[in-house]
Protein backbone atom coordinates (compact mmCIF):
# COMPACT_ATOMS: atom_id res chain seq x y z
CA UNK A 1 0.00 0.00 0.00
CA UNK A 2 1.47 3.65 -0.87
CA UNK A 3 2.11 5.56 2.18
CA UNK A 4 -0.40 7.90 3.62
CA UNK A 5 0.88 11.25 2.60
CA UNK A 6 1.44 10.52 -1.44
CA UNK A 7 -2.10 8.54 -1.50
CA UNK A 8 -3.70 11.72 0.51
CA UNK A 9 -2.40 13.71 -2.91
CA UNK A 10 -3.16 11.21 -4.79
CA UNK A 11 -6.72 11.32 -3.68
CA UNK A 12 -6.94 15.34 -4.33
CA UNK A 13 -5.61 15.00 -7.34
CA UNK A 14 -8.40 12.44 -8.81
CA UNK A 15 -10.90 14.78 -6.98
CA UNK A 16 -9.18 17.66 -8.85
CA UNK A 17 -9.80 15.79 -11.99
CA UNK A 18 -13.40 14.86 -11.83
CA UNK A 19 -16.09 16.78 -10.05
CA UNK A 20 -17.96 13.36 -8.17
CA UNK A 21 -16.44 10.29 -7.27
CA UNK A 22 -18.21 7.44 -5.05
CA UNK A 23 -16.27 5.89 -1.88
CA UNK A 24 -15.69 2.55 -4.41
CA UNK A 25 -14.96 4.72 -7.00
CA UNK A 26 -12.02 6.27 -5.24
CA UNK A 27 -11.05 2.89 -3.87
CA UNK A 28 -10.80 1.46 -6.90
CA UNK A 29 -8.32 4.13 -8.51
CA UNK A 30 -6.31 3.70 -5.04
CA UNK A 31 -6.09 0.10 -3.98
CA UNK A 32 -7.70 0.80 -0.98
CA UNK A 33 -10.89 -0.29 1.05
CA UNK A 34 -13.69 2.44 1.91
CA UNK A 35 -12.97 2.79 5.09
CA UNK A 36 -9.10 3.95 4.30
CA UNK A 37 -10.54 6.46 1.43
CA UNK A 38 -12.78 7.65 4.52
CA UNK A 39 -9.51 8.59 6.97
CA UNK A 40 -7.73 10.25 3.64
CA UNK A 41 -10.88 12.46 2.96
CA UNK A 42 -10.72 13.48 6.93
CA UNK A 43 -7.48 14.22 6.49
CA UNK A 44 -8.07 16.04 3.91
CA UNK A 45 -10.30 18.24 5.90
CA UNK A 46 -7.57 18.34 8.23
CA UNK A 47 -5.77 19.96 5.60
CA UNK A 48 -8.28 22.75 4.99
CA UNK A 49 -9.27 21.25 2.34
CA UNK A 50 -13.21 21.17 2.12
CA UNK A 51 -14.61 18.16 0.65
CA UNK A 52 -18.52 17.73 0.31
CA UNK A 53 -20.16 14.57 1.00
CA UNK A 54 -23.46 12.86 0.57
CA UNK A 55 -24.96 10.05 1.86
CA UNK A 56 -27.17 7.17 0.22
CA UNK A 57 -27.30 5.05 -2.70
CA UNK A 58 -26.40 8.04 -4.96
CA UNK A 59 -23.85 9.24 -2.32
CA UNK A 60 -20.54 10.93 -3.63
CA UNK A 61 -17.67 12.94 -2.87
CA UNK A 62 -16.61 16.15 -3.93
CA UNK A 63 -14.16 18.90 -3.80
CA UNK A 64 -16.08 22.04 -2.17
CA UNK A 65 -15.35 25.75 -2.52
CA UNK A 66 -13.20 27.18 0.41
CA UNK A 67 -10.81 29.89 1.01
CA UNK A 68 -7.53 27.96 0.87
CA UNK A 69 -6.62 26.89 -2.88
CA UNK A 70 -5.37 23.41 -3.25
CA UNK A 71 -2.56 22.46 -5.10
CA UNK A 72 -2.54 21.91 -8.76
CA UNK A 73 -1.28 18.37 -9.57
CA UNK A 74 -0.95 17.42 -12.89
CA UNK A 75 0.76 14.44 -14.35
CA UNK A 76 3.66 14.35 -16.48
CA UNK A 77 1.50 14.01 -20.10
CA UNK A 78 -0.89 17.23 -18.29
CA UNK A 79 2.22 19.42 -17.17
CA UNK A 80 3.93 19.16 -20.71
CA UNK A 81 0.66 19.96 -22.43
CA UNK A 82 0.12 23.43 -20.38
CA UNK A 83 3.17 24.29 -21.04
CA UNK A 84 3.31 23.68 -24.79
CA UNK A 85 -0.18 25.13 -25.03
CA UNK A 86 1.00 28.29 -23.06
CA UNK A 87 3.69 28.57 -25.53
CA UNK A 88 1.16 28.52 -28.74
CA UNK A 89 -1.95 29.65 -28.24
CA UNK A 90 -2.85 33.25 -30.00
CA UNK A 91 -5.33 35.79 -30.18
CA UNK A 92 -5.89 37.08 -27.10
CA UNK A 93 -4.43 40.59 -26.81
CA UNK A 94 -1.95 40.69 -23.81
CA UNK A 95 -1.60 37.23 -23.98
CA UNK A 96 2.21 37.44 -24.45
CA UNK A 97 2.81 38.90 -21.14
CA UNK A 98 0.48 36.84 -18.81
CA UNK A 99 1.21 33.66 -20.78
CA UNK A 100 5.06 34.13 -19.80
CA UNK A 101 4.37 34.62 -16.58
CA UNK A 102 2.72 31.68 -16.20
CA UNK A 103 4.56 29.73 -18.30
CA UNK A 104 7.94 30.42 -15.93
CA UNK A 105 6.06 29.83 -12.83
CA UNK A 106 4.83 26.08 -13.50
CA UNK A 107 8.52 25.32 -15.21
CA UNK A 108 9.69 26.32 -11.80
CA UNK A 109 7.71 23.82 -10.06
CA UNK A 110 8.29 21.19 -12.74
CA UNK A 111 10.61 18.50 -11.46
CA UNK A 112 14.19 18.14 -13.25
CA UNK A 113 13.04 15.68 -16.00
CA UNK A 114 9.99 17.50 -17.07
CA UNK A 115 12.04 20.73 -17.62
CA UNK A 116 14.59 19.16 -19.90
CA UNK A 117 11.51 17.06 -21.77
CA UNK A 118 10.02 20.93 -22.16
CA UNK A 119 13.67 22.01 -23.00
CA UNK A 120 14.28 19.46 -25.49
CA UNK A 121 10.96 20.17 -27.28
CA UNK A 122 11.36 23.46 -27.51
CA UNK A 123 15.03 23.06 -28.63
CA UNK A 124 13.58 20.71 -31.20
CA UNK A 125 11.12 22.32 -32.97
CA UNK A 126 10.02 25.67 -34.67
CA UNK A 127 6.75 27.32 -35.40
CA UNK A 128 5.74 28.59 -38.89
CA UNK A 129 4.00 32.32 -39.16
CA UNK A 130 0.50 31.51 -37.40
CA UNK A 131 -1.39 33.38 -40.37
CA UNK A 132 -1.00 31.66 -43.54
CA UNK A 133 -4.12 32.22 -45.51
CA UNK A 134 -4.18 36.26 -45.23
CA UNK A 135 -2.64 39.43 -46.00
CA UNK A 136 -4.41 41.27 -42.76
CA UNK A 137 -2.92 40.34 -39.29
CA UNK A 138 -5.20 38.20 -37.07
CA UNK A 139 -7.11 40.43 -34.77
CA UNK A 140 -6.28 40.59 -30.90
CA UNK A 141 -9.19 39.91 -28.72
CA UNK A 142 -8.83 41.72 -24.58
CA UNK A 143 -8.90 39.03 -22.37
CA UNK A 144 -11.35 41.10 -20.21
CA UNK A 145 -13.83 41.86 -22.69
CA UNK A 146 -13.70 37.75 -23.28
CA UNK A 147 -14.52 37.53 -19.67
CA UNK A 148 -17.34 40.27 -19.22
CA UNK A 149 -18.95 38.34 -21.87
CA UNK A 150 -18.67 34.92 -20.54
CA UNK A 151 -20.02 36.33 -16.97
CA UNK A 152 -22.97 37.64 -19.06
CA UNK A 153 -23.91 34.74 -20.61
CA UNK A 154 -23.45 32.92 -17.38
CA UNK A 155 -25.96 35.46 -15.36
CA UNK A 156 -28.25 36.35 -18.34
CA UNK A 157 -27.24 39.94 -18.24
CA UNK A 158 -27.62 41.86 -21.67
CA UNK A 159 -25.16 43.66 -23.29
CA UNK A 160 -25.10 47.27 -24.59
CA UNK A 161 -22.27 48.03 -27.16
CA UNK A 162 -20.65 50.08 -30.26
CA UNK A 163 -20.39 47.59 -33.04
CA UNK A 164 -18.09 48.29 -35.74
CA UNK A 165 -18.04 46.65 -38.52
CA UNK A 166 -16.82 47.86 -41.97
CA UNK A 167 -15.21 51.03 -40.16
CA UNK A 168 -19.03 51.74 -39.02
CA UNK A 169 -19.96 52.63 -35.56
CA UNK A 170 -23.64 51.31 -34.58
CA UNK A 171 -25.27 50.91 -31.07
CA UNK A 172 -26.51 46.91 -30.48
CA UNK A 173 -28.10 45.50 -27.65
CA UNK A 174 -28.43 41.83 -27.73
CA UNK A 175 -28.90 38.95 -25.36
CA UNK A 176 -25.78 37.10 -25.16
CA UNK A 177 -25.78 33.41 -25.93
CA UNK A 178 -22.58 31.30 -26.67
CA UNK A 179 -19.02 32.53 -27.82
CA UNK A 180 -17.74 30.51 -30.46
CA UNK A 181 -14.07 30.59 -31.33
CA UNK A 182 -13.61 30.22 -35.66
CA UNK A 183 -11.27 30.74 -38.04
CA UNK A 184 -9.06 32.63 -35.69
CA UNK A 185 -11.95 34.80 -34.82
CA UNK A 186 -14.02 35.00 -31.53
CA UNK A 187 -17.77 35.26 -32.16
CA UNK A 188 -20.53 35.85 -29.78
CA UNK A 189 -24.00 34.99 -30.83
CA UNK A 190 -26.97 36.67 -29.46
CA UNK A 191 -30.64 37.45 -29.71
CA UNK A 192 -32.03 40.92 -30.47
CA UNK A 193 -34.39 41.25 -27.29
CA UNK A 194 -36.95 44.23 -29.48
CA UNK A 195 -36.95 41.30 -32.65
CA UNK A 196 -35.85 38.19 -31.54
CA UNK A 197 -33.34 37.63 -34.49
CA UNK A 198 -30.39 36.21 -33.78
CA UNK A 199 -26.99 37.52 -34.70
CA UNK A 200 -22.81 36.68 -34.50
CA UNK A 201 -21.10 39.73 -33.29
CA UNK A 202 -17.18 39.74 -34.37
CA UNK A 203 -15.73 40.23 -30.29
CA UNK A 204 -12.84 42.35 -31.76
CA UNK A 205 -15.49 44.75 -33.45
CA UNK A 206 -17.37 45.24 -29.81
CA UNK A 207 -16.60 48.22 -27.31
CA UNK A 208 -18.54 47.04 -24.61
CA UNK A 209 -20.99 50.11 -22.67
CA UNK A 210 -21.71 50.33 -19.41
CA UNK A 211 -24.53 49.87 -17.92
CA UNK A 212 -25.15 46.80 -19.93
CA UNK A 213 -28.46 45.39 -21.27
CA UNK A 214 -31.66 44.33 -18.93
CA UNK A 215 -31.16 40.51 -17.26
CA UNK A 216 -33.24 38.42 -19.51
CA UNK A 217 -34.74 34.95 -19.12
CA UNK A 218 -32.46 32.64 -21.64
CA UNK A 219 -34.18 31.50 -25.15
CA UNK A 220 -32.83 27.95 -26.88
CA UNK A 221 -30.93 28.73 -29.96
CA UNK A 222 -33.21 27.59 -32.79
CA UNK A 223 -31.34 25.62 -34.71
CA UNK A 224 -27.51 24.18 -35.63
CA UNK A 225 -24.99 26.78 -33.47
CA UNK A 226 -22.23 26.00 -35.81
CA UNK A 227 -24.07 26.11 -39.45
CA UNK A 228 -25.73 29.31 -38.22
CA UNK A 229 -22.51 30.65 -37.25
CA UNK A 230 -20.29 29.70 -40.57
CA UNK A 231 -23.31 30.97 -42.32
CA UNK A 232 -24.02 34.54 -40.70
CA UNK A 233 -20.26 35.57 -40.88
CA UNK A 234 -19.98 34.46 -44.58
CA UNK A 235 -23.03 37.65 -45.17
CA UNK A 236 -21.70 40.29 -41.97
CA UNK A 237 -18.73 39.37 -40.39
CA UNK A 238 -15.90 39.61 -42.65
CA UNK A 239 -14.37 42.91 -43.38
CA UNK A 240 -15.14 42.31 -47.31
CA UNK A 241 -18.30 40.07 -48.43
CA UNK A 242 -19.03 39.05 -52.11
CA UNK A 243 -21.77 38.00 -54.24
CA UNK A 244 -20.86 36.13 -57.21
CA UNK A 245 -22.97 34.35 -59.79
CA UNK A 246 -21.34 30.80 -60.55
CA UNK A 247 -22.10 28.99 -64.28
CA UNK A 248 -21.78 26.21 -62.74
CA UNK A 249 -24.87 24.15 -60.52
CA UNK A 250 -25.38 24.38 -56.86
CA UNK A 251 -24.59 21.03 -56.03
CA UNK A 252 -21.37 21.16 -58.04
CA UNK A 253 -20.03 24.34 -56.59
CA UNK A 254 -21.00 22.75 -53.18
CA UNK A 255 -19.07 19.80 -53.50
CA UNK A 256 -15.81 21.89 -54.20
CA UNK A 257 -16.08 24.85 -51.69
CA UNK A 258 -15.48 24.23 -47.83
CA UNK A 259 -18.51 24.90 -45.88
CA UNK A 260 -16.62 27.77 -43.92
CA UNK A 261 -16.10 29.28 -47.58
CA UNK A 262 -19.94 30.77 -47.58
CA UNK A 263 -23.19 29.76 -48.70
CA UNK A 264 -24.27 28.84 -52.27
CA UNK A 265 -28.04 29.75 -53.29
CA UNK A 266 -29.82 28.30 -56.77
CA UNK A 267 -30.67 30.60 -59.70
CA UNK A 268 -31.30 27.83 -61.83
CA UNK A 269 -30.34 24.99 -63.26
CA UNK A 270 -27.26 25.82 -64.24
CA UNK A 271 -26.41 28.84 -62.16
CA UNK A 272 -26.38 29.44 -58.60
CA UNK A 273 -25.41 32.78 -56.34
CA UNK A 274 -22.60 32.41 -53.99
CA UNK A 275 -22.13 34.87 -50.67
CA UNK A 276 -18.67 34.58 -49.32
CA UNK A 277 -15.92 36.91 -47.91
CA UNK A 278 -13.12 37.78 -46.47
CA UNK A 279 -9.96 39.82 -44.50
CA UNK A 280 -9.30 41.86 -47.78
CA UNK A 281 -9.83 41.84 -51.49
CA UNK A 282 -6.98 39.56 -52.03
CA UNK A 283 -7.85 36.69 -50.00
CA UNK A 284 -11.62 36.91 -51.63
CA UNK A 285 -9.78 36.85 -54.98
CA UNK A 286 -7.84 34.30 -53.98
CA UNK A 287 -10.80 31.55 -52.82
CA UNK A 288 -12.42 32.32 -56.33
CA UNK A 289 -9.46 31.17 -58.29
CA UNK A 290 -9.14 27.64 -56.42
CA UNK A 291 -13.06 27.35 -57.39
CA UNK A 292 -12.24 26.89 -60.95
CA UNK A 293 -15.56 27.72 -62.26
CA UNK A 294 -16.66 30.65 -64.24
CA UNK A 295 -18.16 33.56 -62.70
CA UNK A 296 -19.71 36.90 -62.31
CA UNK A 297 -19.19 39.34 -59.79
CA UNK A 298 -22.19 41.00 -58.47
CA UNK A 299 -21.08 42.69 -55.71
CA UNK A 300 -18.55 44.65 -54.61
CA UNK A 301 -17.49 47.05 -57.48
CA UNK A 302 -14.16 46.96 -56.01
CA UNK A 303 -13.54 43.42 -56.35
CA UNK A 304 -14.22 43.48 -60.28
CA UNK A 305 -11.63 46.02 -60.12
CA UNK A 306 -8.80 44.14 -58.27
CA UNK A 307 -9.40 41.03 -60.53
CA UNK A 308 -8.96 43.20 -62.94
CA UNK A 309 -5.33 44.10 -61.93
CA UNK A 310 -4.94 40.52 -61.05
CA UNK A 311 -5.93 39.66 -64.12
CA UNK A 312 -3.34 41.95 -66.57
CA UNK A 313 -0.66 40.90 -64.59
CA UNK A 314 -1.03 37.19 -65.06
CA UNK A 315 -1.45 38.79 -68.74
CA UNK A 316 1.91 40.27 -68.55
CA UNK A 317 3.48 37.39 -67.00
CA UNK A 318 2.26 34.85 -69.63
CA UNK A 319 3.62 37.11 -72.14
CA UNK A 320 7.27 37.20 -70.48
CA UNK A 321 7.48 33.10 -70.52
CA UNK A 322 7.09 33.22 -74.55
Amino acid sequence: MKKTSGRVLELLGLMQAKVDWTGPELAARLGVTDRTVRNDIARLRELGYPVDATRGRDGHYRLGVGAKLPPLLLDDEEAVAVAVGLRTVTGVAGFEESGARALAKLEHVLPDRLRRQLAALRDATAAGPVNTDSNVEDPEVDPAVLTAIAAAIRDHDGLRAFYRPADTDERVEFEPYRLVAWQRRWYVVGRDPASGSWSPYRVDWLTLRTPGGRRFSPTDFPGDLTEFVVREVARTGWAVHARLLIDAPVDEVIARINPAVGTVEPVDEERCLLVTGGDSLEVVAVWIGMLGLDFTVISPPALAEHLQVIANRYTAASRMGT
